[in-house]
Order: C-alpha cells, then structure tokens, then sequence
C-alpha cells in the first residue's frame, strides 16, 4: 500500500541570526510529506541505502540490479549521491558506477546544484538541517563550530544545501535511509540523531522501525538489541 502523503508549507524565511552567527528557522523545508509505513518501493529504497554502506561491490551489484525496475530510479541516484555523506566518496562513485552498468541509464547532462548560487544553498541546508534537527537546531550548530567552524559550514553548506535538501526526493524517505545507513555503519551517535530526524522530516514511528528491521538485516544480534533500546528512548519509552 503507498504511503500516506500530506503536503506542508514552502519554505520558511531564516530568523534574526543569533550571537554565534546561526540561522534560526521555524519552517519546515518544501515538499516533505507523511509516511505513515513503509510500501514496497520505499523498503527496497531503504535497503539500498544500507548496502551501498556496508555491502562489498558484489552485492551491491546485485542490489541494483534488483530493485532497477521496482524503485524510481531518480531515487535510486539520489541515494547512491547521499551515500558519501555516510559511507564516503569512494563508495558513491562505485555505487554510481555500477548503477550506470546495471541499468543502462547515462548521467544527466547537467545538475541542479551547477545552477544555484552560494546564499541559495546556504539558506536551504540552513531549512533543511532545522527541519531534521528541530529544537535542537541552534544546539547543534554551536557544537559543530565548536568540533571546528569548517565541519559546520561543510555540514551546512554540503551535507544538507547540496545534498539533502535537493528536491529530487522527499526529506522523509531521504532520512529512513540516513537511518539504515547510520545503523549498518555502527555509527551511534548520529543514528540518534536521524531517528529523531526522520520523524521531524515525516515519518512515523511505525516507518522509522521498519527501516530499523530493514537495517536490521545486515547487522548482528547485539547491534539489533542496541539500537531497539535507543529508539525506545528516542520514543521516550
């Protein structure tokens, strides 16, 4: 069964900046919708994302190959592009690589983000990383500046302007896979994260664990206990 689709408001304008030079943003970004569970599409989707992180080049291949005709295949793209935001460069240009072998497709003669200017990118990573974030926003970006200002404007400016925030693919789907991505990599702290992300983004609970049982698949029985326990705390259970 599709998911459930509620459309929101466009995006908001940023707020007075504050003392750390913050953009505090109280809209959510355009187009994000509701998933109230996963249908078929989005599960194949979700375990893409958790192979391209995890899976040798082999069954990455055959991952494509798999859902090629069964998942839109500007999703597909989408996510193998994410993909070096979590599991590095070079398996993104694998995936890319093998994505162009499997299913025939030649790259686009050009791109979105060639077209827009720094400000727009800045304003919607700022959109789309308070969306994700919620209250915990201003938070967030003051502890990044505090890790180094670079990571911060890199994560601004590259991970949520450049990548996250283009519109080729919902924000919600684009999180159910961070989530799958960030669970199969062990990386615990910004599983936490994204599993509030992806409910701020419009996933509901009942989505967020199918794409936890779908990670689930590709990691051990402790992983799996673990990251049960946080998002039962996540859920504030």
């Amino acid at each position: 069964m599709a998911p459930s689709v509620l459309q929101r408001d466009g995006p908001g304008e940023p707020q007075d900046r504050d003392g750390d030079g913050v953009h505090l943003v109280t809209h959510p970004v355009a187009t994000t919708i509701t998933i109230h569970r996963l249908d078929q599409e989005t599960t194949a989707l979700v375990r893409l994302s958790a192979v391209l992180t995890c899976g040798s080049e082999s069954e990455i291949r055959a991952r494509l190959s798999s859902v090629h005709t069964l998942v839109n295949p500007e999703w597909i793209e989408e996510v193998i592009l994410q993909t070096y935001l979590f599991a590095g460069f070079p398996r993104a240009l694998n995936a890319a690589r093998e994505w162009r072998r499997v299913s025939g497709r030649r790259a686009p003669a050009g791109d979105e983000s060639l077209r827009v200017d720094e400000e727009f990118t800045r304003r919607r990573g700022e959109e789309t990383c308070a969306t994700v974030y919620g209250a915990s926003y201003a938070r967030l970006r003051v502890n990044i500046k505090a890790l180094h200002p670079a990571l911060d404007a890199w994560m601004i400016d590259d991970g949520y302007g450049k990548v996250l925030g283009r519109p080729q693919l919902d924000l919600a789907r684009r999180e159910l896979c961070v989530v799958a991505a960030c669970a199969v990599a062990r990386q615990d702290r910004q599983l936490h994260s994204h599993l509030h992300g992806a409910r701020h983004a419009g996933a509901s609970d009942d989505a967020v664990a199918d794409a936890l049982q779908v990670a689930g698949e590709f990691i051990n029985a402790a992983d799996v206990m673990r990251y049960r326990a946080l998002w039962a705390r996540v859920r504030g259970k």
